[in-house]
């Protein structure tokens, strides 16, 4: 394989086990070692009996912007340089994005050595249609916006993912079932991978009434919206949606784009709505 100097490694959600044969090659032979927390990489290469060779840099959120033209620099200079985040792919709600954004503005080759992910491994235990589903990482924070948000998914008639924060997760179950409908079909996944993985299975009603006992990592499962719910939204409830997705920073024209193909409708009828 021809020499690529940006490399994304999908790290093991919990259980070292599930490393790649390539991680570890990856991880012993680059020259430079992007990690979201380097203590944790540090047990992770323990476990696999890796010795890491090259530089060993911390790369997360609070940094990565900072971070990012110092390891774009290396990789126009030829380095090699490997990402890695706590578990799952990296730039997928984890550090990674800015720099494969660098590195193709650079004209910098980028690959991945595949791994682990918590979005499709959810997906794929939660026992709701697989077929179609769309993933849209950690909702708002603030009580408001979250439920506008919802509001704006309720008619998606895919399979949502969601990842949650277990000191919100409790509100966060409480809207989804306020915004979809108690009796939405869903599934809580907790620690996936580990020793104390656990799926919860059942209504979003259900759920939320023991969302509060949940802790460590959280993958959110929710059934996508049954045809009876699919009829055309109302001019407000297109609004929100296109302003929903404009705060979380797609542009008006994409959002309007997006929300009358999620719907079926004429672009310019979304356009109406959004500007009445």
């Amino acid at each position: 394989m021809a020499h690529v100097p940006l490399i994304l490694l999908g790290a093991p959600l919990g259980n070292p086990e599930d490393a790649s044969p390539r991680l570890r090659s990856v991880l012993a032979t680059a020259d430079v070692v992007a990690a979201e927390d380097t203590r944790r990489l540090g047990r992770l290469a323990q476990a696999l009996g890796v010795t890491i060779g090259g530089r060993l840099v911390s790369y997360f959120e609070g940094n990565e912007e900072r971070r990012t033209p110092e390891l774009a620099d290396l990789l126009a200079g030829g380095a090699t340089v490997a990402v890695v985040t706590d578990g799952g792919m990296p730039s997928v709600s984890d550090p990674g994005f800015r720099l494969v954004r660098a590195a193709v503005a650079l004209g910098v080759p980028v690959s991945a050595a595949p791994g682990p992910s918590a979005v499709t491994t959810a997906l794929a235990v939660s026992g709701l249609p697989c077929d179609r589903f769309c993933f849209e990482g950690f909702p708002p924070r603030k009580q408001g916006e979250r439920r506008a948000y919802f509001a704006s998914l309720a008619a998606e008639p895919r399979t949502l993912v969601f990842f949650e924060s277990p000191h919100r997760v409790e509100d966060t179950m409480r809207d989804l079932a306020a915004a979809f409908g108690a009796d939405r079909p869903a599934a809580l996944c907790r620690e996936l991978t580990k020793t104390y993985e656990e799926i919860r299975r059942g209504s979003l009603g259900d759920l939320a009434g023991d969302a509060a006992s949940a802790r460590g990592e959280i993958t959110l499962v929710v059934g996508g919206a049954p045809p009876a719910v699919l009829e055309r939204p109302s001019d407000a409830a297109l609004s929100a949606a296109v302003a929903a997705l404009v705060a979380a920073g797609t542009s008006k024209k994409d959002a309007i784009t997006e929300v009358a193909t999620r719907h079926g409708l004429p672009r310019r009828e979304v356009y109406a709505a959004a500007h009445a």
